[in-house]
Formats: structure tokens, sequence, C-alpha cells
């Protein structure tokens, strides 16, 4: 049988979103296309944005044509099934929870990857029709699929305790860190970077969207009660939670820098200048700064609850995050331990080898040629 495959992606995301699942997609087709390149690869998306993202060269585009253009969620539920089965596709992989209706009906393999189940698990964060939407499309995913893929066993876990979804079906494979953060810049690459985003020579790194799940609260406690100098560079978008947090970040001042829009390069840079980074969220489908930081040789404090510890393997100090005594006690010692600040960069570059596209790559292809053989 030939080797080649043809396989369809919902590239929605990789053309349409910037961070989170537009990461992710966008890391999945080009680590399969740069490492097996013979394939055809199908890029099912309601609307292009070339500047987000180019797709590769082996690539064919799918998108609406005619009328289909003013009725693009409609196409991408329903029309896909049978554009899919007339581009000959042997695999179609549906990137983020859901796939197109009647997929199932036309003998295509079918993979899904879910990433968490956080509408469930914290309820209070989304509004009904929202979580009635979500709930619709993983159900109907989750049986579709002929393999579901989970980034990590705590969102396999969770697939099986509120969807009650086969096990049998249920395969982990964590998500890849894109090569940047393998890359390791020169010093005056550093100094740029430093220079442009008007940043002290010494800082501490948190990296997330401000919101209650990502617990920064936690580490403007923690910081309080340390009363340390050294600043806190805050990535991440804002949200209304910041306003929850009014009396700490008055209380720190100058201390804080936020920075809301970083490019990989950047941030690649930002996790090599930083003298650690801090990840204390209460729960992460994954948790892919921990490994990035990790890549960049970034010593890494971070949660030991939920999927942080699959993220940081034995290369991260771990803390309760309710717990900002342990942070304040994380960052003295990794501050002023050398030796230990050491053995966790080592272990934690070692750890984020796990996590390269080759790696990531392969794992797929692996499932791929398994159900098309099946």
């Amino acid at each position: 049988m030939d080797n080649k495959l043809n396989i369809g992606f919902d590239a929605k995301r990789a053309f349409l979103n910037d961070a989170g699942l537009g990461h992710f997609s966008r890391n999945t087709i080009l680590s399969l296309s740069d490492f097996y390149p013979k394939n055809n690869y199908f890029l099912f998306t309601p609307d292009v944005d070339i500047e987000r993202f180019q797709a590769p060269e082996r690539a064919t585009i799918i998108y609406p044509q005619a009328w289909w253009s003013i009725l693009k969620s409609l196409w991408r539920t329903y029309k896909i099934a049978g554009l899919a089965e007339a581009a000959g596709l042997d695999i179609y992989h549906g990137l983020s929870h859901e796939l197109p209706r009647g997929i199932e009906q036309t003998g295509i393999k079918c993979v899904v990857t879910m990433h968490d189940l956080i509408f469930m698990r914290f309820p209070e964060f989304y509004n009904m029709t929202d979580r009635k939407i979500y709930l619709r499309k993983v159900q109907h995913a989750c049986q579709a699929a002929d393999k579901i893929i989970a980034i990590s066993q705590q969102t396999k876990n969770d697939l099986i305790q509120f969807i009650g979804a086969d096990p049998a079906k249920i395969k982990v494979i964590y998500q890849a860190i894109k090569p940047i953060y393998f890359t390791k810049s020169s010093k005056q690459e550093l100094l740029e970077t430093q220079k442009k985003l008007a940043l002290p020579p010494h800082f501490m790194l948190t990296v997330g969207t401000l919101e209650a799940r990502k617990n920064l609260a936690s580490i403007l406690k923690a910081l309080n009660k340390l009363n340390t100098r050294t600043p806190l560079v805050v990535i991440g978008k804002k949200t209304n939670y910041l306003n929850h947090l009014k009396p700490l970040v008055q209380k720190l001042g100058d201390q804080l820098i936020f920075l809301q829009e970083v490019n990989d390069t950047d941030l690649s840079r930002l996790y090599q200048l930083a003298e650690l980074m801090i990840y204390p969220s209460v729960f992460e489908g994954f948790g892919l700064p921990i490994a990035e930081a990790q890549a960049c040789g970034c010593p890494v404090i971070t949660s030991n609850i939920s999927s942080m510890p699959e993220a940081g393997g034995d290369g991260a100090h771990y803390i309760h995050p309710k717990k900002y005594k342990e942070i304040s006690e994380a960052i003295q010692q990794i501050s002023k331990d050398k030796a230990y600040r050491d053995v966790l960069i080592f272990k934690g570059q070692l750890n984020a080898e796990r996590f390269t596209g080759k790696a990531y790559a392969q794992q797929l292809m692996t499932l791929y040629k398994e159900l098309d053989h099946a």
C-alpha cells in the first residue's frame, strides 16, 4: 500500500485564531508537513487570513464558494463532510473539539483532538447557551470519531468522567512546542528585545490570559509576603478579573509590568532573560508555557495539580496554587540556591525534548496509519 495519505484538517483556528487553539492548529499542520512532506494535506476553513497563517506548499485550501460564503458557520458544520469525501481523504482530523456533521457516514477515518472540558469543570465561567453548544459538539465528536486524541491524561480522565467517552478510543498525545523555543538567542538579540519592551535587567515572568483560573492573585500575594523588589512581567490578555486584584496591583505598583501582546520570538527571548517563570494555574488542559519556558532554559514554578505535572515532568518546582507562601518560598530557593536553579534548568530542558515537533508528528502519523490500515 502507498504510504502517502490524503489528510484533511479543520483549519479554521489555524487561519483565524491568534493564540491557544490557533497556535496548536498551526503547529500540527506545519509539523506534519515538515516531517511528512509526501502526504497531501487539505485545509478546510470558513475564511483565510494569510498574514496569520501561510499554508504549506503541499496543502490545498478548501473554503466556502458561491452563496455558501455568506453561510460560513453552516458550511463548516454541514458541507465539509461531502467536500472531504469528494477530495478522497483517508483521514479527517478535527483539531479543536468538533467534527462536521455526516463525516461518520463517509467512510473516512476520523480523529478529533480534545483540549479540555473546562466549560464542564468550571461552568460558572460560561453562559448557558455556550455550554449547551459546546456540549453538543463534544458529544457528537466523541461518538463520530474513530480515535480521540486527548492532549493530557487529565483531559482523557475528564472525557471519560463528564462525557462517558470510550476509553479504548482515547489516546494521549502531548502537543508540540514551536521550534523557536528550542532556539538559543544571541546576547545582542536578547538585549534588543529587552530594550524594545523597556524591561529591567532582572525580572520574573508569568504567562497566560489574566483570568481567575490562571491565578495571578497567588503570585501577587507571594510577592507581597516576600517583599522583593524584583519586577514581575505579566504577559497576557487583560480581563475583568484584573479589577478584583486592584488592591494587590496598587500595593506592588511599578514592580508589575503588563504586556498584552508578545510574539513568539520575543516570548522566547523573555523566557531566556527571566530569572524564573511562575505558572500557578488551578486547571489546564495541558499548560504549554511550562514546557516552552523549560525549552528556553528558564526555571519554572508551577502547580502540583491538574495537568501541570504532566507538562513539567521532573524539571519544575511544584507548589499548591492556592498556598501563596509556597510560591514565595520557591522564589527564594531558586533565587538563592544556584545549584538547585541549575538542576531545574537542566532537567527542564531535558523534559522539553518530549515536546518537539518531530516527536509530535511521529505520534500523529503512527495513529493515522493504524487507522488507515484498520
